[in-house]
């Protein structure tokens, strides 16, 4: 054999090597492309860059799922300094996961920091997301033979060009509307949206989500609705309306609006709230005491069995199942919304 032709040989069997390897990394990394039986997902909002944010980071990074999805609120700290958050996130969590954003009231208009920036240096990495990443849009994960749909809409969050209009039939509402029933339409079996402000709650805050984007999420029974925005945990009951229930009144209760009040629930039957504010800034207290308390099944806070940590998420075309994993704190809460056999 000639010198040339086994050099040829050689450089050939390398190139083949290295492509091999290219596509195997590649297929590492991009588990949201493929077709999966499964899908692993984690979520929490209001983050700062404490040592307690650190720690749930670094948690992500442990359970290693295939999609975070960051409910607002992230650096809390100055302009400009959006990168060092990028990098905290990125050199605890991992450089290939995608940390998916959604804006919080503190980077929506510069105040602590800017989205654009934030998005700029965790960028969206799922394949297929329609509309504005880190503000309004959605996407199917896995990309072929989707498990679920995520929503990720801005009602209640003040943007630098004002805020969004999520009222009753507002554009913003009916995109919604329509990315619900697309999902549905078009097989899916879960639906799930995050949103910054929580509307029912037991924290500090009112109804900043509004009471019309908040209807929809239980008139169109949404599995599962995430939030940030309070510093806590807060896990609602099964909510429905229909029958004598007509509507959810924030600052008051009706049993007849709670369809189950247990851990394992039904799929299809009606909605779960989940406020996640527990990424690493300082906890608050909640009002156990609130009138909207009775509506929760499920509780954690600064004067409440206080916990940092995220919601982690497994689905699979039947089930849903979720758990608080506690990073600081021994906080526990689970609950699985099951399809009938």
């Amino acid at each position: 054999m000639g010198k040339r032709r086994l050099i040829a040989i050689i450089s050939a069997a390398v190139i083949l090597a290295v492509v091999a390897v290219l596509v195997g990394w590649q297929l590492k990394i991009l588990p949201w492309q493929k077709s999966s039986t499964e899908l692993h997902v984690t979520a929490a909002g209001d983050y700062s860059s404490s040592k307690a944010a650190a720690g749930v980071l670094a948690r992500i990074g442990e359970i290693k799922p295939d999609v975070h999805f960051a409910l607002g609120d992230m650096s809390y700290g100055a302009k400009g300094t959006e990168q060092a958050w990028c990098d905290l996130v990125t050199s605890n969590a991992g450089r290939q996961l995608p940390f998916q954003l959604l804006a919080g009231n503190h980077e929506s208009n510069g105040r602590n920091g800017d989205i654009n920036q934030f998005a700029a240096c965790l960028p969206n990495r799922l394949p297929g997301l329609v509309g504005t990443y880190a503000r309004q849009y959605y996407v199917d994960v896995p990309e072929q033979d989707p498990i679920a749909r995520f929503i990720m809409i801005s009602p209640g969050i003040p943007f630098a060009e004002g805020d969004l209009d999520y009222s009753a039939d507002s554009t913003r509402y009916q995109w919604t509307a329509d990315a619900i029933d697309g999902a549905r339409s078009a097989s899916i079996p879960w639906v799930v949206v995050g949103m910054h402000t929580p509307c029912l709650t037991m924290g500090r805050y009112e109804c900043e989500a509004g009471r019309a984007i908040t209807d929809l999420m239980i008139n169109k029974k949404v599995d599962l609705v995430l939030h940030g925005h309070e510093h806590l945990y807060q896990r609602s009951k099964q909510l429905t309306s229909g029958g004598d229930c007509t509507r959810i009144e924030p600052g008051a209760y009706s049993g007849d609006c709670v369809q189950d009040d247990g851990k394992n629930l039904s799929k299809g039957a009606g909605t779960v709230f989940a406020t996640v504010g527990t990424g690493g800034v300082a906890l608050r207290d909640i009002d156990e005491d609130d009138k909207e308390a009775p509506y929760f099944a499920a509780y954690s806070a600064k004067n409440a069995s206080p916990s940092y940590g995220l919601l982690d998420l497994k689905f699979t075309e039947k089930s849903l199942t979720a758990e608080f994993v506690a990073t600081t704190g021994d906080f526990k809460d689970d609950f699985t919304i099951g399809s009938a056999p």
